[in-house]
């Protein structure tokens, strides 16, 4: 059995050595250069899976081979039909969408301080104010308990609220979040 093995990956070394450059150019003029390297590397991973349907004669060896660089590009082709039509339907419900009211440069310094806390406090903030989550939800999606998350939101919310208030855009910035960091920390003060 293990000598099987053995010469099954010898054949298919063999195989693979003496076609790759017939194998590379078949697939660049059918993808471009970049993806034709994956495609090639695909093709090797299909072919040492499917190794023990690989034909003993070299020139079956090498049309085995072709078939599967055919079966390859067909993927590609599909990958990248798959990849279009996505991209077309988010170009159009882009274009249906509503257009958002205040620039992107109001967001500007709430982003810019944002990116300043220290990462988990900042994907805390971003998790429960841009995507909706409550602090237990943001907490479970980190990993960390919902009072560790508790914790990291207050202290968040109060270098937050320091560094906008520094800039004046505190205001702004509870207007435009309903559920605004700054509003919540000023009603606590309260």
């Amino acid at each position: 059995m293990i000598r099987n093995r053995t010469d099954l990956a010898l054949r298919l070394t063999d195989a693979l050595s003496h076609n790759t450059p017939d194998l590379l150019r078949y697939l660049e003029r059918r993808l471009n250069r970049d993806d034709a390297a994956d495609a090639l590397a695909d093709l090797m991973t299909i072919g040492w899976r499917r190794a023990n349907t690989l034909p003993a004669a070299p020139e079956q060896a090498r049309m085995w081979l072709f078939g599967i660089a055919r079966h390859v590009v067909a993927n590609a082709a599909r990958t990248e039909r798959r990849q279009s039509n996505l991209a077309e339907r988010l170009r159009e419900t882009l274009r249906t969408a509503p257009a958002e009211v205040r620039s992107i440069d109001e967001d500007a310094e709430v982003r810019d301080a944002i990116a300043r806390l220290a990462p988990d406090q900042a994907e805390l903030v971003r998790l429960i104010h841009w995507e909706g989550f409550s602090i237990a939800e943001a907490g479970k999606i980190l990993g960390i308990s919902a009072s560790t998350a508790r914790t990291r939101y207050q202290r968040a919310r109060a270098d937050l609220k320091a560094a906008l208030s520094l800039h004046g855009d505190a205001q702004i910035y509870a207007r435009d979040n309903p559920r605004a960091i700054v509003a919540a920390a000023q009603s606590e003060q309260r």
